[in-house]
């Protein structure tokens, strides 16, 4: 088995014969508070030559109690599981949430847990974690739990800043809101877009602004307007300086799905059916209709000047 793997689901967890040390939570956004919770399972498996694992689930169980207001998550499970295993993980596993699992009783879910992988030695948790039918079980109760099957159980202290807990909820507000800086204060990180460069109409390049537009579609959309970011992929050795707008492009087509639109500051290398991630950096401005196109291009290049001066170009 190479390791860091991924995998879906634990009926498919067949994991090398060493003791699991598993985080376990949604860890949408892999924040700094979820940072904690991990890294306390990598260091104690790794300091005693066990397996250092996390269980996530997929999709967010709102989906099937709120089905028609669902919580929007901040990334889809392919980003999770590449930053997860980043993180010194040795293997990701993502479990579907179904009425199955959500019917597992609280008191039955360490031992459900233990039967599907019968290494687990130890469970890392956050101090507010829930789980079990109605989600009943707290942390006093897995850890009684743990007690009764020889499973150690940590729980981390929540993680504050500026006072408050750092939480995905959190985070969800500042991107709707466009406050990606204080967002990525809050991860850890720069809040990504990856995506596929797919054809466009090519407006921008008639108007003296060619831009990659990127297949993405997430499901919590940040907020619609002009960011400054930097864009990365296998054809650049260091991610290059853009101004990117996100949102309906009103002044333009009339359309109910956003698009990602990438305009590189200097020489782009990338071109369609090229891989590129862009960080959010600074919102710049809200998506606005402008009159007509050449109203549009004045403010492109305004947009063009703000993102410089904040890469100091």
């Amino acid at each position: 088995m190479n390791l860091p793997v991924s995998i879906d689901g634990l009926e498919q967890a067949a994991l090398p014969p060493r003791p699991l040390h598993l985080a376990i939570g949604m860890f949408d956004g892999v924040h700094l508070g979820h940072r904690a919770v991990i890294d306390a399972a990598v260091q104690s498996a790794h300091g005693s030559g066990g397996l250092a694992g996390v269980l996530t689930f997929w999709p967010h169980p709102s989906t099937l109690f709120r089905p028609q207001e669902p919580t929007r998550l901040i990334q889809d499970s392919a980003t999770k599981a590449r930053m997860l295993t980043g993180l010194g993980v040795d293997v990701v596993i993502a479990q579907p949430f179904t009425r199955e699992l959500a019917a597992v009783a609280a008191e039955e879910f360490l031992p459900w847990l233990k039967q599907r992988l019968p290494r687990l030695a130890a469970v890392y948790v956050g101090e507010n974690f829930r789980f079990g039918q109605g989600r009943r079980g707290d942390v006093a109760l897995l850890i009684a739990s743990g007690r009764q099957l020889g499973v150690r159980v940590f729980n981390a202290a929540r993680v504050r800043l500026d006072g408050d807990s750092i939480s995905s909820t959190r985070i969800r507000r500042l991107l709707a809101a466009g406050e990606v800086e204080a967002a990525n204060a809050l991860l850890g990180y720069a809040y990504v877009a990856s995506g596929v460069v797919t054809p466009g109409k090519r407006l921008g390049r008639t108007i003296g602004f060619p831009t990659l537009n990127l297949e993405w579609a997430p499901e919590l959309k940040p907020r619609f307007g002009v960011y400054a970011v930097r864009v990365s992929g296998a054809k650049s050795a260091a991610p290059l300086p853009a101004v990117a707008n996100y949102g309906l492009r009103p002044t333009v087509e009339q359309t109910t799905v956003p698009r990602l639109e990438v305009h590189v500051l200097g020489d782009c290398p990338f071109g369609e059916g090229d891989a590129v991630t862009t960080e959010w950096l600074r919102f710049l401005r809200p998506e606005m209709k402008f009159a007509n196109v050449e109203a549009l291009r004045a403010q492109i290049a305004q947009d063009r000047a703000a993102a410089a001066a904040y890469f100091g170009r």
